[in-house]
């Protein structure tokens, strides 16, 4: 897929695509809204649209995010409305019958979401969790009743706390696929420090990555 991605943007790497992946095999969505928070360069959204979406609304914090998901989204004919802002905070009146997220998840040395522009694509807290905990606690008010909302995280940031909090917000989840990826470059750099904290395995080079669906029960 071809996508325009200004600097600062999060590329697309294997988290989008297994979530892609998955997306495709719970299949059509014809007729159905789609909402896709994080968006990025719009890959998700437009992957939903490609599906049968009948309508998509993407939203991001980065303003060069926003930019990039407009791009594509008119770029492969996606009539997408496009938001900024906060998690879901653009949209707190309306509901969705699908859900995409690919929120940061990376554990992180500082407890404040950082400064560098591209680090907020992948930095979530030390536990990694800044925003998994709120995309969890917040998911009720944006699904409908029938709706489902797919999320990709890595299991550095405690799939099994992501699936408690699921359930405290009155949702139903489970685990619905599974990827191990060899480390990338942020993993890399920090691979020490999280061996150190107890977080990889002292010859760990791959990733596990899960994708977890949460609906109303």
């Amino acid at each position: 897929m071809l996508l325009v991605r200004p600097p600062g943007v999060y590329r697309v790497q294997e988290d989008t695509s297994l979530l892609r992946h998955v997306l495709r095999r719970r299949g059509p969505l014809t007729g159905r809204s789609v909402l896709d928070v994080g968006s990025g360069t719009g890959a998700l959204g437009i992957e939903a649209f490609r599906a049968g979406a009948a309508s998509l609304t993407s939203i991001d914090l980065s303003r060069r995010s926003v930019m990039a998901s407009w791009l594509n989204s008119r770029l492969h004919g996606v009539p997408a409305t496009v938001l900024r802002g906060d998690l879901f905070a653009p949209v707190a009146t309306r509901r969705f019958d699908v859900v995409l997220a690919n929120p940061p998840y990376v554990p992180a040395d500082s407890p404040l979401p950082p400064r560098h522009r591209m680090a907020r694509c992948w930095d979530a807290g030390p536990d990694g969790r800044l925003l998994l905990d709120r995309i969890c606690a917040e998911a009720p008010s944006v699904l409908n009743e029938d709706g489902r909302l797919l999320l990709v995280q890595s299991v550095l940031a405690d799939e099994q706390a992501t699936l408690a909090r699921f359930k405290e917000a009155g949702l139903v989840s489970e685990v619905l696929a599974r990827a191990h990826i060899p480390f990338g470059p942020v993993l890399r750099a920090r691979a020490s420090t999280l061996r150190a904290r107890g977080l990889l395995g002292p010859a760990q080079t791959k990733e596990e990555l899960v994708i977890i669906e949460a609906r109303h029960g």
